[in-house]
């Protein structure tokens, strides 16, 4: 990759420590469909920070 470092994509407490809410809540958003969007990798979810941003834009304006 040519020395270029991908930022790491966020786990659910990174998420929920950025927006200040509890984990429960993110999973609860997730099976809804309401909240930033996520990827499942493995037994693991992660979220792309960019996503997250944007979600919080998307929130903003509505």
């Amino acid at each position: 990759m040519n020395g270029v470092r991908p930022e790491r994509l966020w786990s659910v407490h990174d998420v929920s420590e950025f927006l200040g809410i509890p984990v429960a809540t993110l999973y609860r958003w997730r099976c809804n469909g309401s909240g930033p969007k996520s990827v499942r990798i493995g037994k693991h979810l992660r979220y792309d920070p960019a996503e997250v941003y944007a979600w919080v834009r998307e929130q903003q304006a509505a």
